[in-house]
């Protein structure tokens, strides 16, 4: 899963982006968007890895794309590299600065800055769709294109982004390989001072994110890239004196799995405990497809455990004696936390 960071000079981005991922990447450095790789924490793994002792253990990761220059401090727009840039990411989280910043003059006005960010989104979505409606017509392309960007055209001439449209109202078959900013899921970033960082979302921002279909969360990026430089100990008592129950990150990823709509399986055995991401209505072929795609082309059946089960009786054995080692076809919807061997041929 790739996270762009994005946001306005002075926002703090590269700070947030140091938070998440332990890095060092020095504040104001330009050039190159920079990647960093964190883990996703999972108890139900660090079970099933003490279960099995496994010579390998490999969590669920989320990647972090700290992406330079998108805005400058006059917010001009999107350059042509940063905007390429955005559009290869999967989710999008738009840090907004809302302290006090001495390089940047006048009061922070994190709302203005989002409607600034919305527009920038919406006008670079309409420029693409109208020159492929106007091409799609021309080249008499089949009606139902047509009219998934006719009605694409009118979401964001309304200003609406595209992500508020269900699956129903847009096939969105037709939108692969464009990269529509306003079509990613958006999670928004409110980087306080210290002081402010348990507080909430303010009212405004959180009603017009729910009109954006997008999620938010308050952070303060300068404590939090302390925090992630101390032991558990020391960033619990720190957290507690702030008022926090647990890191950003820690939140970050709650928050983004739940925009994404994501869950997790596992492959267990002697040689790795793993888990693998895919949204939730991923059938069982499509899945199996993660592992590798032999298992997706030569799928025969899936042979599920739900992990609540696994963890009851304690082993994959105890669980076939017992009668309750299910036996899926390929159109089986995984869910969240099972356990599940493929059968193949190819």
């Amino acid at each position: 899963m790739k996270i762009g960071l994005v946001g306005f000079a002075g926002s703090g981005k590269t700070t947030v982006f140091n938070a998440m991922t332990g890095m060092d990447v020095p504040v104001g450095f330009g050039g190159e968007m920079r990647l960093g790789i964190v883990r996703v924490p999972d108890e139900r793994i660090d079970k099933l890895s003490a279960v099995f002792s496994p010579k390998k253990t490999t969590y669920a990761e989320m990647i972090f794309c700290d992406i330079p220059g998108e805005h400058g401090a006059e917010k001009k727009g999107l350059s042509p590299k940063g905007l390429q840039q955005v559009r290869d990411q999967e989710a999008l989280c738009l840090v907004l600065r809302d302290f006090l910043n001495p390089a940047i003059e006048g009061d922070p006005d994190p709302a203005g800055d989002l409607e600034v960010f919305h527009l920038e989104c919406v006008l670079a979505d309409l420029e693409i769709v109208e020159r492929r409606l106007e091409r799609a017509k021309k080249e008499r392309a089949e009606a139902q294109e047509v009219a998934a960007f006719e009605v694409m055209k009118a979401t964001l001439e309304a200003e609406r982004p595209l992500r508020m449209l269900t699956r129903e109202e847009l096939n969105r078959s037709y939108l692969r390989g464009y990269g529509l900013l306003t079509d990613r899921p958006l999670l928004v970033a409110l980087n306080r001072n210290e002081t402010g960082a348990a507080e909430p979302l303010p009212e405004g921002i959180a009603a017009r994110l729910e009109e954006l279909n997008a999620a938010g969360m308050v952070l303060s990026a300068s404590v939090e890239a302390d925090i992630a430089g101390l032991d558990p100990e020391e960033q619990a008592a720190f957290l507690e004196d702030l008022g926090l129950s647990e890191p950003a990150l820690a939140r970050f990823i709650r928050t983004a799995y739940g925009l994404l709509d994501l869950i997790s399986f596992f492959t267990v055995g002697e040689d790795e405990v793993r888990a693998w991401t895919v949204r939730r209505g991923t059938r069982a072929r499509q899945a199996a497809g993660r592992i590798h795609s032999d298992l997706e082309r030569g799928f025969i059946r899936a042979e599920v455990i739900p992990y609540a089960t696994f963890i009851e009786l304690g082993s994959e054995q105890a669980v076939k004696e017992a009668g309750r080692l299910q036996v899926e076809g390929k159109d089986y919807v995984v869910s969240d936390g099972e356990i599940m061997h493929v059968r193949f041929n190819v």
